[in-house]
């Protein structure tokens, strides 16, 4: 293992009717607060008129900014920005899924400082201060509920960049796995898509001597597949909700990457997919990551008939070990298929391979020449993932 460091302060509060506590949790922090969702699931289903009873309750002063789309657009972290310098407001509450958190989390680094927010995202600098952030997550998958990381799309500029500081985990996510019963199957199973991915950038490594976090990793990503069916062919399962809700969590907090070098190759190659096609990011990843399998594992063949081995329950071949490889990768596919995940960037709308050029020369100049570490991938490479991913 590495030398690391884990760090994660989030507040979880997990259960049936916990978006009830939010103005106590809130409260702690401040009697102004930026109520910030998405489009009219969280209206018709009555959350927001819990929520905003509950804040009132603690007398605190509710600002209102909702329409977060999928891919969480720029501009509209401009106007969070706007709201709250000139209301004076000092906290961020994100009700929805990843792409409201990440919203919510580029308006608090953004607010108390006067750098253009993209600039961090550009990587020209970091932000001195952040406002506290609380979540109350309706769509499981992205894990931005008690992560340091956010992504955001520029539309003007059709890039879709990432930028992580310590000082955006959220300091409470309120998890009710109730919340989750009214998510549609395809955002379902693009969250568990997204939640596998994020520990599979993790469990691809070279680093040696990881045996606990690689365990973890494959627990997880096991209870994932395992409760996936059930979750969305019966949505009411309190069960089956609240292992995803909880495993979408794990995935991505820290804890799954501790001591070990990780890749994310897969996930900066998927964001020039969604920032063109404007796709789910999860449902994107269930189209790269085969790809990006199939064209990096003899970089460590072992690593990879581990993961087949362990999680996919493939017997080893020590006279074909690459057969090993490629059943463990046909039943991940399978998986992605039962869950009606697209498995190609066909299957996502893709019909013209001209844009492939222009989405790895894009890839690569986003991110200095290169992407990932298991990998180091340059502009041919990423394009030959595209062309496979095709």
């Amino acid at each position: 293992m590495d030398n690391d460091i884990f760090y994660n302060p989030t507040k979880v509060i997990f259960g049936r009717n916990t978006e009830l506590l939010v103005g106590d949790e809130v409260a702690k922090y401040g009697d102004k607060v930026l109520l910030h969702y998405g489009g009219g699931s969280a209206e018709r289903s009555g959350l927001l008129d819990r929520v905003r009873k509950s804040l009132k309750a603690s007398d605190i002063t509710v600002y209102e900014l909702g329409g977060v789309k999928s891919n969480p657009r720029l501009e509209l972290v401009y106007e969070g920005i706007a709201m709250c310098r000139s209301n004076g407001i000092g906290f961020v509450l994100a009700v929805g899924g990843g792409s409201v958190i990440d919203s919510a989390k580029a308006i608090a680094c953004g607010t108390p400082n006067s750098d253009d927010v993209w600039d961090y995202f550009l990587e020209e600098k970091t932000a001195k201060a952040i406002l506290p952030i609380g979540t109350i997550l309706t769509i499981p998958g992205a894990g931005s509920e008690s992560s340091d990381g956010m992504v955001i799309t520029n539309e003007k500029t059709r890039q879709k960049l990432a930028y992580s500081d310590l000082g955006a985990r959220p300091v409470f996510s309120i998890l009710n796995p109730e919340l989750t019963f009214s998510v549609p199957a395809y955002h379902t199973a693009a969250g568990i898509s997204d939640a596998i991915a994020h520990i599979m950038e993790r469990y691809f490594t070279k680093t040696e001597h990881t045996d606990v976090v690689d365990r973890m990793c494959e627990s997880v990503m096991r209870g994932l597949m395992r409760n996936a069916k059930a979750a969305i062919t019966q949505p009411e399962d309190y069960n089956a909700r609240a292992e995803i809700m909880w495993a979408c969590k794990v995935a991505h907090d820290g804890l799954l990457g501790m001591g070990r070098e990780e890749d994310w190759g897969s996930h900066a190659i998927e964001h020039e997919v969604s920032a063109v096609f404007d796709v789910s990011h999860g449902a994107g990843l269930s189209a790269i990551f085969p790809a990006w399998i199939k064209y990096v594992y003899k970089n460590k063949p072992q690593r990879f008939i581990q993961w087949a081995m362990r999680v996919f329950d493939v017997e080893y071949d020590v006279t074909d070990p690459d057969w090993t490889v490629m059943q463990g990768l046909k039943r991940y596919l399978g998986f992605l298929k039962s869950i009606n995940m697209p498995t190609s960037l066909r299957d996502l709308g893709v019909t013209d391979k001209s844009v492939l050029d222009e989405m790895a020369h894009k890839c690569a100049e986003d991110n200095g020449g290169t992407v990932g570490h298991f990998a180091v991938l340059k502009e041919s490479d990423i394009r030959n993932i595209y062309e496979l991913a095709y």
